[in-house]
Order: structure tokens, then C-alpha cells, then sequence
């Protein structure tokens, strides 16, 4: 019997056991985590978990007996600690399972503050699971002291969270502005107004150059321009690097994550990946996106692909982020933009839709599910129509879909 072994209990591992018996797949599954839970969704843990607005149970992906009664064995609390391509063999603590096809669905990690700028005093955090949140949700008390370091979209979630919950915050942005990575300056200021508006001290192009500490736990900062900030705790939110340690220990091709082909392959023709962890072809380079959405479609894609279907993956990149009142809803890649077209609503309402001379590239929709969908839809279509048409609220937005 075909025995198809996915390492990674995330998203995309869930995605991918699924499709596989949802496809008629009659071989043996092992879905083998880390963590001690099932599988489950990674956004709400900093936001609606945290706020305690959402129970554990509900971060759940699917029950665990969906995995009993779908004859999938779900292995977790155990790291798989080696891998053999040769053999086609993993080890998992003492035991050694073989696989026809091997998923890998690893994700990712934040990055950590080094050790040497006072990274390791207790207080400094990252949420990375289930763990980081739970130890760190009693230091969310009213009137606490955080220090936020990184404006991205982590970063800026956490904050959110913690002006919620009425705590005084701190937010350090080494770049010249939040967001500068990832959004343009147009959406940078409209998350900078909000953030402060909701009490955070946001500083942009100001670092953090050391962390100080007493009796081993953190109880301030020294920020590049020298300034110093007292804090209780620390959040980090720097971004994060794709798990791929496995895959480089078993000779694995890496190339901004553990490359895969179109099909979802790696340079092993047994050894699949999909999720944060992966790369794939995209305008000749090996393209790694970092969402629920790809995790998802990449893992299905792949469980296609094992099971004979040959399919390339189509990327349809959307991304999503809530802060306070705030719903933001990106629809697109936006490298390469030259030229922003901006269509305000009512308060805030707007959207910001990123051109290439007169090509529809992207999309950041705030409050305004309709521009997003009208937009998403524009892209996958490959449609762009007339920059002025958008910026003009009499557009009825949804007839640019049939022009």
C-alpha cells in the first residue's frame, strides 16, 4: 500500500491530507507535527485568541477525530529528526517510517533578536504557536509597558492587540516608514494615522540598539538615535525564515526556501513541499509567498500532483491583516508598481490599486470588501482597466469586470 508521509502540521499539512482522501487517495497518511496540537490557524493566535474572543477549540482546523475517521495518522509532539532520500525513510524519535511520496510542510520561524543586544533576556518574545501565546497572555494587563520592534504587518497586528487591551505601547520601525516592504507609502499612512490615533508611539527610522535588563528579565531600551524606552516586555516582529534545516540536512536544493518546481516538486523526485517553507517558479525567479491563502492552494496543488495529475501551480496571491476597526484586504503582487490609483468611500473607506504603466497590479482594499473583490477578480483575469475610471467613485466598480 502507497504510504504518503506529510512533516508539517500546519496549514498547508492539513490542506494537503485532506485533498489527498478527498481525491480518492486509498493509501496510508501520517501527518506528523511538532506541536502537541491537531492542526490549526496561525492569524487569530495574536489577534482574536489573544483578545480572548476566540476559545482554543475553535482554532482548530477540523476536529481531531476528522483525521481518525479519515484513516489519516496524525502524529504529534514528534520532530522528525532526519531524512533519508535514498532509503525514502524519516526518523521520528526512535522510530524509522518509510514513504513513497514525502510532503514537506515544515513553515516557518521568527526571526530572533541576537543574543548580543539582550535577545535572550526573559520578556523578549515572538509568537511563533500555540506555546508563545499562552506564556505571554498574562503580561497583556492594562497599564503594561511593550516595546514593538517592526513595522510590518506582525508588528502592527500586535500592537493593535496590545492598545486594545490598554496597554502603553511602543513601536520601533528601523526603515524609513511602516509597511515600507511590503505596501506603498499611500497605506503606510493610513496605518500610521490609525495607530496613533489609538494611542501607540509609533517611531519610524529609529532602531533598536540594545535591550537592557535587570536580574536577567528586560526592563528597557536604547534605540538608535539614542533615546531609551522603559518596557515590561518585548515583542518582536522582524519577520521570519522558512524551516528548511531537514531539507538542506537530506541535499535538498534551497533557493529562498526549499525549491520546488511547477508542479510542487523538489530537486528529490519522492519529496514534495508546500506552504511558507517553499519556493516555486514565478517570472524566472523562485518565488515564496507567506499566507494562508498559497498555503492552502500549494498543498493542494501538490496532493493533485501525487496523485497523477501534473499540475502547475497558478499563485493567486491574497493576503489579509485586521487592526482595531481596520480590515485589510490585498489582493496582488505589487512588484514593480510605478503609479498608484486611490478610490476613497466614506470614512475610512478607501483603496489604493497599484498600476505598471497601465497593467493592474495589486491591490490594498481598507473596509472595502467590493474594491477587493472587483480587484482580485480584475488580476486573476488579467483585465486592467482605466486608471481614472477607478479613482472615480460614479464607477460602478463591478462593470469593469464585464468591459
Amino acid at each position: 500500500m502507497k504510504h504518503v508521509i506529510v512533516v508539517g502540521a500546519g496549514q498547508a499539512g492539513a490542506s494537503c491530507v485532506a485533498r489527498l482522501r478527498a481525491k480518492g487517495f486509498d493509501g496510508q497518511i501520517t501527518l506528523i507535527g511538532e506541536e502537541p496540537f491537531p492542526p490549526y490557524q496561525r492569524p487569530p493566535l495574536s489577534k482574536a485568541y489573544l483578545l480572548g474572543e476566540m476559545e482554543r477549540d475553535r482554532l482548530y482546523l477540523r476536529p481531531e477525530s476528522f483525521y481518525a475517521e479519515q484513516g489519516i495518522t496524525l502524529k504529534l509532539g514528534a520532530p522528525v529528526t532526519a531524512i533519508d532520500p535514498a532509503a525514502q525513510t524519516l526518523r521520528v524519535g526512535d522510530d524509522v517510517l518509510r514513504y513513497d511520496d514525502l510532503v514537506l510542510t515544515t513553515g516557518s520561524t521568527p526571526r530572533r533578536l541576537p543574543a548580543a543586544i539582550g535577545g535572550d533576556l526573559d520578556g523578549v518574545m515572538v509568537v511563533r504557536g500555540l506555546h508563545d501565546v499562552d506564556a505571554m497572555a498574562a503580561r497583556f494587563a492594562k497599564g503594561a509597558r511593550v516595546l514593538i520592534v517592526g513595522g510590518g504587518y506582525i508588528g502592527l497586528e500586535a500592537a493593535a492587540v496590545a492598545a486594545k487591551l490598554g496597554l502603553k505601547v511602543t513601536l520601533v520601525e528601523m526603515a524609513d516608514r511602516i509597511l515600507q516592504r511590503v505596501a506603498a507609502p499611500e497605506t503606510s499612512d493610513f496605518f500610521r494615522k490609525v495607530h496613533r490615533d489609538h494611542g501607540v508611539d509609533l517611531r519610524e527610522g529609529v532602531g533598536l540598539d540594545h535591550l537592557t535588563g535587570t536580574e536577567g528579565h528586560v526592563t528597557g531600551a536604547v534605540l538608535s538615535d539614542g533615546s531609551t524606552v522603559q518596557v515590561d516586555f518585548v515583542l518582536v516582529g522582524v519577520g521570519i525564515a522558512p524551516n528548511t534545516q531537514l531539507a538542506e540536512a537530506a541535499g535538498l536544493t534551497i533557493d529562498n526556501g526549499i525549491a520546488t518546481d511547477a508542479n510542487g516538486r523538489t530537486s528529490d523526485p519522492h519529496i514534495w513541499a508546500a506552504g511558507d517553507c517553499a519556493s516555486f517558479p514565478w517570472q524566472g525567479q523562485q518565488m515564496r509567498l507567506e499566507s494562508v491563502g498559497n498555503a492552502i492552494d500549494q498543498a493542494e496543488c501538490v496532493a493533485d500532483n501525487i496523485l497523477g495529475n501534473a499540475r502547475a501551480y497558478d499563485a493567486k496571491p491574497w493576503f489579509w491583516s485586521d487592526q482595531y476597526e481596520v480590515k485589510l484586504q490585498i489582493a496582488g503582487l505589487n512588484a514593480g508598481y510605478d503609479r498608484i490609483v486611490t478610490r476613497r468611500g466614506d470614512g475610512d473607506v478607501v483603496s489604493h490599486w497599484y498600476f505598471a504603466g497601465d497593467r493592474l497590479l495589486a491591490i490594498d482594499a481598507m473596509n472595502d470588501p467590493r474594491a477587493y473583490m472587483v480587484g482580485k477578480r480584475l488580476i486573476e483575469m488579467g483585465k486592467s482597466p482605466d486608471p481614472e475610471a477607478i479613482r472615480d467613485t460614479g464607477t460602478d466598480l463591478k462593470a469593469l469586470l464585464k468591459a
